[in-house]
């Protein structure tokens, strides 16, 4: 119960919210007539009566995907400039191992 009162006050501030902003217009186009009611004999007859008419207008909402841009950086945009090849150089040499040491306590 408090879950429906709840989504009833939200449905109310929400349409306060879009009259409010000019998001919903609604304007009354015909007034409302009351039946014309007689007692008779027979019983109670109702006659005639009009329900209200109203003119509603309403906001466009367009859904529009953003549009992705993708801007290179200022060094890439110019055109790279053909580079001399260079001649593969060799490996260098491995570093030297360190000497072997001998154990002199040995016989």
């Amino acid at each position: 119960m408090r879950g429906l009162i709840l989504i009833l006050i939200l449905l109310v501030v929400a349409a306060i919210g879009a009259i409010a902003t000019g998001f919903l217009n609604i304007d009354q186009t015909r007034g409302a007539e009351v039946p014309k009611v007689t007692v008779t004999d027979n019983g109670v007859v109702a006659r005639g009566g009009q329900a209200p008419a109203f003119d509603i207008d309403t906001g466009d909402v367009k859904l529009v995907p953003p549009k992705i841009e993708v801007t290179p950086k200022e060094d890439e945009r110019q055109p790279q400039q053909a580079q001399p090849q260079q001649q593969p150089t060799q490996p260098a040499a491995p570093a030297p191992s360190a000497p072997a040491t001998t154990d002199s306590t040995q016989p």
